[in-house]
């Protein structure tokens, strides 16, 4: 299951309480204060993992707790400091305070790492609270509480090209056909469930990431199909590709498809409309595309279209060709 928003309950380990302890060997005359501090508390880290694709992990582990420090001991010495905790998410993680939905931090870089919830300091053994006029302080203190914190966690992808069409439009067999990689296909609508991610691969170890979502369908705006849930994912594509059916059978115009298309992306973020964009009038293995792409061409004469065959890989080397060169030109 793909899981791309979750809410955490982040606890930072308290610090260890400071002793009493007096020095007793043999042969130290007087003695004296030696309790030692208490250790400090751990803290829990986000740190960004190139390797980690969505919020699955956190999905029924939803508090994460660090350990306390433990308290101090006699002889000067300290308590153990409790480990901290490092919670691997995916690029593109947004991280929001849940009680005001504040925006934290945009988990973007590759590298990145932040302290989310610092550990509790140790307490003071006696020791510490010597002093000229009290050679024999019976005070200590106590480790102080770890920071906590409520997070939502909301996965953006970040991906070079995002895929957008109908359901049935042909998106997951374009997504095999370019990227080479087993996705579920089907002859029924919504057969994407949830975002894939793959990589198409050009010569020279260059690569291109693509996102393909599940499909959007008119009224998308308003909570309608799974298509809105994962707009979110095309937010930061450098470049989008509309998959279009050209065949226009189901009864379904290739042009309102688009224009519908259009419509819910700028019902969902108008920003949307601004990224350079593809368009692959799929299904040209059915005789009544040809029709279809002559009205497209006619109706939309600026638009970069490709005719392709997603299921007979026709048409596929110069889209990806096309797409390369746009992504390298905007990202």
């Amino acid at each position: 299951m793909f899981t791309d928003k979750v809410k955490l309950s982040l606890i930072a380990g308290r610090g260890g309480n400071g002793v009493i302890a007096w020095r007793r060997e043999k042969f130290v005359p007087k003695g004296g204060p030696c309790g030692g501090d208490g250790g400090k508390g751990g803290s829990i880290y986000l740190e960004v993992d190139p390797q980690v694709v969505s919020l699955e992990h956190h999905r029924n582990h939803r508090i994460i707790k660090a350990k306390n420090g433990q308290p101090g001991g006699a002889n000067l010495c300290k308590g153990k400091s409790g480990e901290d905790i490092i919670v691997k998410i995916p690029p593109g993680t947004l991280v929001k305070d849940v009680n005001t939905g504040e925006v934290l931090y945009d988990f973007v870089e590759q590298s990145r790492s932040e302290l989310m919830c610092k550990g509790g300091r140790g307490g003071k053994g006696n020791n510490n609270f010597k002093t000229p006029t009290n050679q024999a302080p019976y005070i200590c203190t106590e480790g102080t509480l770890g920071e906590s914190l409520e997070v939502e966690l909301e996965l953006k992808l970040i991906a070079d090209v995002g895929l957008v069409g109908m359901p049935n439009a042909g998106k997951s067999s374009l997504m095999s056909a370019m990227t080479h990689v087993e996705v579920k296909i089907g002859a029924y609508p919504f057969t994407t469930l949830f975002p894939n991610l793959s990589y198409i691969y050009y010569p020279e170890q260059e690569k291109v990431l693509v996102a393909d979502i599940p499909g959007i369908i008119e009224g998308a705006h308003k909570d309608r199909g799974l298509g809105f849930e994962f707009l979110r994912h095309i937010e930061r594509s450098a470049v989008l590709i509309y998959v279009v059916d050209s065949s226009g059978i189901e009864e379904r115009d290739p042009l309102e498809d688009f224009r519908i298309l259009q419509e819910e992306l700028r019902a969902y973020n108008p920003e949307l409309l601004n990224k350079p964009y593809l368009v692959a009038l799929n299904k040209t293995d059915i005789e009544e595309s040809k029709e279809h792409i002559a009205r497209f061409k006619e109706a939309y004469p600026n638009t970069h279209f490709f005719p392709i065959s997603a299921l007979q890989k026709e048409g596929i080397k110069p889209l990806t060709e096309a797409i390369y060169k746009l992504v390298k030109t905007h990202v």
